[in-house]
Formats: C-alpha cells, sequence, structure tokens
C-alpha cells in the first residue's frame, strides 16, 4: 500500500512538473497568456516577468519597422533609377541640341554660299548683258569712234567686247568687223589684245 502511494505520488509530481514546464514554455511563445500563473514563480526565482502587452508590442514594433526599412529600400532604388533616367534624358537631350546646332550651322553655311554664288551668277549675267550692250553700240558707231573707245578700255574689257562682236556676228550671220578693228589699232596694242584673246576663255565660259 505504501508503495502504491509512493508511485502516485511520484507519478502526479511528474505530471505537474511537466504542465509547469509546457505551461512557461507556451507562456513563452505567446501561445497562452500565464504571466499572472506565474508571475509569483518567476519572482520566486528572481526574474522579471514579461508581460502580454509588451511582448505583442515588441513584435508589432519589429514588424513595423522591418516594412518601413523595406519600403524605404524600395524608395531608395526608385529614386536612384529615376535619377539615372533623368540624367540619360539631359544627356540625350544636350546631344540633341548639339545637333540641332550643328545643322543650323551647316544650313547657314549652305545658305552662304548660294547667296554667294548667286550673287555672282548675276554679276556675271549683268556683266554679260552689260557687254553685249556695249557691243551692239560700239558696232552701230563709225570704225575710227569705236576704235578709239576699245583702245582706251582695259585689256579685259576690250576683249570682252571683242569676243562678243563676233558672236553676234555669228549668230546674225553677218562679217565680223573685229579684224577691221584692229587693223586700225596701232600695232603693238592689236598684237596684244590678239595674243591674250587667244590664251583667256570668253567671257560665257
Amino acid at each position: 500500500m505504501g508503495r502504491v502511494l509512493g508511485r502516485v505520488f511520484l507519478l502526479l509530481l511528474l505530471i505537474a512538473i511537466l504542465a509547469g514546464g509546457g505551461l512557461v514554455w507556451f507562456d513563452y511563445l505567446n501561445v497562452i497568456d500565464a504571466k499572472a500563473v506565474l508571475a509569483p514563480v518567476y519572482r520566486l526565482i528572481g526574474l522579471q516577468p514579461r508581460s502580454q502587452a509588451e511582448t505583442g508590442e515588441d513584435e508589432f514594433l519589429s514588424l513595423d519597422a522591418e516594412r518601413l526599412a523595406i519600403r524605404l529600400e524600395a524608395l531608395e532604388l526608385r529614386n536612384m533609377e529615376m535619377e539615372q533616367k533623368e540624367q540619360e534624358l539631359v544627356s540625350r537631350q544636350d546631344q540633341i541640341e548639339q545637333m540641332a546646332q550643328d545643322l543650323e550651322e551647316r544650313q547657314k553655311a549652305l545658305d552662304e554660299r548660294e547667296n554667294s554664288f548667286n550673287a555672282m551668277v548675276e554679276d556675271a549675267d549683268i556683266r554679260s548683258r552689260n557687254v553685249e550692250q556695249n557691243a551692239r553700240y560700239l558696232n552701230g558707231m563709225p570704225p575710227e569712234r569705236a576704235v578709239g573707245i576699245i583702245t582706251n578700255m582695259n585689256d579685259q574689257d576690250a576683249i570682252d567686247v571683242l569676243r562678243k562682236t563676233e558672236e553676234i556676228a555669228q549668230a546674225e550671220g553677218s562679217a565680223s568687223i573685229v579684224s577691221y578693228w584692229l587693223s586700225l589699232m596701232p600695232p603693238e596694242r592689236a598684237a596684244e589684245l590678239q595674243r591674250k584673246m587667244a590664251g583667256r576663255p570668253s567671257l560665257r565660259d
């Protein structure tokens, strides 16, 4: 009988120990709230019991901090991407502006060349008309008077008039008076003009 009671007592003690350990473990895991029951035991062994509110608050604060850190990291990455794209856009804009400036300068140079060429063509046309007008005017004068005027011209103007006179005569199918004019000039002047006429291109060339 005594042995049976002893075994029962030991069994009950073991059950109490296991129950108390389980209670402490579940309380630690926050599965159950046994702080009020275990508080005297914690104080008996010199420990400060944690409250359920403090434990839950710490966990919530930890989760909020982690979520906040993740959001901040995502925002930082997004900000870095935006800054990189902004730099790329600025660089691209600078390239486009430089290209536009180069094209504008090239267009300006082309316009200047075209204007210069047009001015040269216009001057050449005006000169050609003036030479033709002078040739016709001189052709209608008495030869001696025409020769006096041609002799006093500079070499290029005289050559242009003589050539234009020949062109007019050829176009109209008439005889050219140029040879007669040259025969009336001083021999040195006539020879000089003939030599240069043979070596220089005509005005229309």
